[in-house]
């Protein structure tokens, strides 16, 4: 099940990079603002068309359970593809998605360290850094133009 959840994440990535380059494109035309809202949109429509479908797990009954900061994530859906659109836009997809990367996977680390926002802690060890710090330097030659 883990090897299957690595594979859904990396698709998840791949999907990632052409989703935020089609959002460039489209904020070239509308702006970016007024794109990231039609993505949003589109995808509403999406979601709610596979709901009607009955294709939902658990349905709304839960709905005040969930904690308040977990609504959030709307919000951050917003910024994220508005600012993914203007880095790939700007930067290019590779350049963009590389530092969306490294940027990602620091946050990561500091959620699973402090336990923050519902996930169980994740022990510090010095692989951690190491490891931060060896991306950060892969990043830093993919992105590394000789004059």
């Amino acid at each position: 099940m883990f090897t299957l959840a690595l594979a859904a994440a990396a698709l998840s990535g791949a999907l990632m990079a052409v989703q935020g380059t089609l959002n460039a494109g489209l904020g070239k035309v509308l702006g970016l603002l007024e794109a990231a809202f039609v993505v949003h949109v589109v995808g509403a429509v999406f979601g709610g068309g596979l709901l009607l479908a009955g294709l939902g797990q658990k349905g709304f009954n839960e709905a005040l359970k969930a904690p308040w900061y977990t609504y959030l994530g709307g919000l951050l859906g917003m910024a994220i593809v508005f600012l993914v659109a203007l880095a790939i836009g700007k930067a290019g997809a590779a350049s963009a998605t590389t530092a969306i990367i490294v940027g990602q996977v620091t946050t990561a680390v500091i959620i699973d360290l402090f336990g923050w926002l519902g996930v169980e802690k994740v022990p510090f060890s010095i692989y951690k850094p190491l490891g931060l710090i060896l991306m950060a330097g892969g990043a830093w030659l993919l992105l590394y133009r000789p004059t």
